[in-house]
């Protein structure tokens, strides 16, 4: 498995399609890609009027994903970009990792 390749992958997806907000937001499963050992790994973007959200979940139903394994792929995903971890349920499958970005003012009205 290359994980620069399908970071690169899930990375055009998201941007392709990202998600617009205000909706509730969710999971796109065609940003999704699962390893051979079951980590499945989704890349989301979703746009509101004032931010972008970049959001990667991780997700094995056996045990929690590792730090090293999530950090390998947030590494390709969003290289140089610092994320942050959301809150969750201890002992969780699932962690999802956050960055949320202020959107330029838009010049409304103006040419």
């Amino acid at each position: 498995m290359d994980i620069a390749a399908e970071a690169a992958r899930l990375r055009a997806a998201a941007e392709a399609r990202p998600l617009r907000l205000p909706v509730n937001r969710r999971i796109d499963e065609r940003h999704r890609f699962r390893t051979e050992d079951g980590l499945s790994v989704w890349f989301t973007i979703q746009i509101s009027p004032r931010h972008r959200i970049r959001e990667v979940v991780f997700e094995r139903e056996a045990s929690r994903p590792g730090d090293g394994e999530c950090h390998t792929w947030l590494r390709e995903l969003l290289p140089d970009r610092e994320v942050v971890e959301a809150a969750g349920m201890p002992d969780a499958r699932v962690r999802r990792f956050e960055l949320f970005e202020l959107l330029p003012r838009r010049q409304l009205g103006r040419a």
